[in-house]
């Protein structure tokens, strides 16, 4: 049966209000965790942690990030509970980070980030499946563009506070951190009105609801989820990356979270921009954003200031790119009432190919530069030729 919207709170207008209301929540919580994740390898370093500890670390928070949603994701789908999973989560981050301005040793350090993205992985396949509802009115790619940009914003503006930090403050690690506390309260805050103002955000959904059970998942959504894990296997972790911008020093400190700003700020455009195109072209629109995310490693690692920053540049198109598409795209290709399981099941699987590549990255890193170019380059390229079986599905997304 047809669902008819007769709630005001249910028109094209609101379920806008509504991803941009979540958005606000991620722009908050970007500037909050991004801004820490910009200066996570300088910091590690700083208090003795070693490339491979970097390295390690910085690809299993990603696991952990990624692959608990393999848990979440089901149990959320089970649970239903979709706000109280997405507020433990929020909750859980928006502690860990300002916590780490009291961490003086690199064993507690490494504890709060693996605690902050444990806590991504809880929250994240709960709340996709809400924007979800709200994105199907405005069309999937338009919808989840927007949503990432609005994110990236938070990503640009955090480093950016983390680098003023620093600058005044004599590169002083700790008070960076404390200050990430004011966008952690506000991130909270802005959630709470959210849940208030949209308490069942699935209504939003006014296609007719055919409830499938049992039964798997097509073979298109098994070949995008092997090209989208070559592709997260081959991207170096940022951690490394400002690592290696710290120990071969191409980059002053002060300026690395600035690069990782301005790689946010080119992923939160190029999520726009891929997320509409998508609306319109499919899956097709990951091919050159692939090819282009993978020059971004001979730069960052062989490259100095300038090809450097081209470089990171290249590398946040690359991750906001497929950041945007791959929850628009999983939309797609499944039934709503398996959303959560699918997002929880491909976004896991992407994390624990983004983990074995950033540790591949890290050992190779201390043998040899050439070594780690190669593998991320080749990584990437290889995802192609499963994209382009995808993209004659032609999967192009209907409006409700």
């Amino acid at each position: 049966m047809s669902v008819t919207l007769t709630n005001p709170k249910l028109s094209a207008k609101n379920a806008l209000q509504f991803v941009v209301l979540l958005g606000v929540v991620s722009l908050f919580a970007d500037v909050t965790y991004e801004g820490a994740r910009s200066i996570n390898g300088p910091f590690l370093a700083v208090l003795g942690a070693s490339a491979v500890v970097v390295g390690v670390v910085g690809g299993l928070g990603e696991l952990l990030g990624y692959g608990l949603r393999l848990v979440s994701g089901p149990l959320s789908e089970r649970t239903r509970q979709f706000w109280f999973l997405t507020f433990a989560g929020y909750a859980i981050q928006m502690i860990s980070v300002p916590a780490l301005a009291y961490a003086n040793t690199w064993g507690v350090a490494v504890a709060l980030i693996l605690s902050e993205r444990i806590a991504k992985a809880v929250r994240t396949p709960a709340r996709d499946v809400m924007l979800s509802h709200g994105a199907k009115q405005m069309g999937y790619g338009w919808g989840f563009g927007l949503h990432e940009a609005m994110d990236q914003i938070g990503a640009l503006l955090g480093p950016l506070l983390v680098a003023l930090v620093l600058v005044r403050r004599g590169n002083d690690y700790h008070k960076a951190f404390a200050v990430l506390l004011v966008p952690a309260l506000v991130t909270l805050a802005v959630l709470a009105a959210a849940r208030w103002r949209y308490p069942r955000p699935e209504e939003f959904d006014s296609t007719e609801h055919h409830i499938e059970t049992g039964g798997g998942f097509s073979k298109f959504f098994w070949i995008y989820l092997a090209g989208a894990a070559l592709v997260g296997a081959g991207f170096a972790d940022f951690a490394l990356v400002a690592y290696h911008f710290q120990r071969a020093g191409t980059v002053p400190a002060a300026w690395i979270p600035v690069f990782y700003s301005i790689a946010m700020g080119v992923s939160g455009a190029g999520s726009l921009l891929f997320g509409r195109i998508f609306d319109r072209r499919g899956i097709s629109v990951l091919i050159p954003a692939t090819i282009l995310s993978a020059l971004a490693a001979p730069l960052v690692f062989l490259g100095h200031f300038w090809l450097a920053l081209a470089g990171a540049a290249l590398w946040g198109l690359g991750v906001g790119a497929h950041e945007s598409i791959i929850p628009a795209a999983v939309a797609t290709m499944v039934p709503a009432n398996r959303r959560a399981t699918a997002y929880g099941l491909f976004t896991g699987t992407y994390g624990v190919f983004w983990f074995l590549g950033s540790a591949a990255i890290g050992i190779l890193y201390e043998r040899s530069i050439n070594a780690v170019i190669a593998f991320s380059v080749a990584a990437e390229l290889a995802a192609i030729p499963f994209l382009l079986v995808v993209r004659r599905k032609q999967l192009r997304p209907q409006r409700s």
